[in-house]
């Protein structure tokens, strides 16, 4: 069994416009490889932040076919390196609802997992208002996927806070649960950190959270801070914001190591 994988959260600011986003992406997935890593994540949304929730619907592919799932697969082979392609827009039997989906795909450019959305975000301070219904189908089924001997649960941002989900991903244990988010400002300043290292904590394993870090063009500020966690809940390492590739390694010594001095999971009775 594998004893170590690098991975590496993409950090990304989105825009309007698929063509730059998917160039900014291929930016920094060649750095990422560059640096060593195997496993790379995008942040949700990474194709498009439109100027409004609609735009999702114009972009929309059919699953496993269209020019941005083309892209990451063959980014993917080009590289040599195991892809979770952030989220995209996947089209559904209702014209005026997708799914926001996270795909996985090989080193050999095949598709090998897909998780949609489970939980839609929904926020009103007054000032800031978002409702991912209008849009989005949610999904049903969490999903796990094993890459090179490590086994992979998927979620998507707003899903974080939802300890659930990730409670039914450890049957058996995730080894690594990766979180493609775009945060809002308020909420990450307040519970980003909080809640991955919570999750981290609580499961015994590590955390890669890739994000939406910045000022959009669409006048939208996520908060960014992309992060590896391990499974104590040290942050391996962390970006602000900006475009940046989130560099770290998983060890199996040090997962193994803190299951055995503090065995919660053999100890859970719920």
């Amino acid at each position: 069994m594998p004893q170590a994988l690098k991975v590496a959260a993409l950090q990304m600011v989105s825009t309007p416009d698929v063509p730059r986003n998917l160039a900014a992406a291929g930016r920094l997935m060649a750095e990422a490889a560059d640096a060593g890593v195997r496993l790379v994540a995008l942040p949700e949304y990474f194709c498009l932040l439109g100027r409004s929730d609609r735009d999702k619907l114009g972009i929309a592919e059919a699953d496993g076919s269209g020019p941005i799932q083309d892209f990451l697969a063959e980014a993917a082979r080009r590289l040599g390196l195991w892809v979770i392609g952030g989220t995209l827009p996947l089209r559904t039997d209702n014209p005026e609802r997708v799914r926001n989906s996270c795909g996985v795909w090989s080193p050999s450019g095949q598709q090998v997992a897909r998780y949609d959305k489970i939980h839609l975000f929904a926020f009103d301070n007054g000032s800031e208002r978002y409702d991912e219904g209008r849009v989005l189908e949610a999904g049903q089924t969490p999903v796990a996927v094993d890459i090179e001997g490590w086994r992979v649960g998927l979620s998507i941002c707003y899903d974080l806070r939802f300890p659930e989900l990730y409670r039914r991903l450890m049957q058996p244990p995730c080894d690594l649960i990766v979180v493609p988010s775009a945060f809002t400002h308020t909420t990450g300043a307040a519970h980003w950190a909080l809640l991955l290292r919570a999750r981290a904590v609580e499961n015994q394993c590590y955390v890669l959270a890739p994000a939406q870090g910045g000022l959009h063009e669409n006048g939208r500020h996520t908060w960014g801070h992309s992060l590896l966690a391990d499974p104590w809940g040290e942050v391996l390492a962390v970006q602000d914001e900006g475009e940046a590739v989130v560099a770290g390694e998983l060890s199996r010594e040090r997962l193994d190591a803190v299951r055995q001095q503090l065995p919660a999971l053999a100890h859970r009775r719920l």
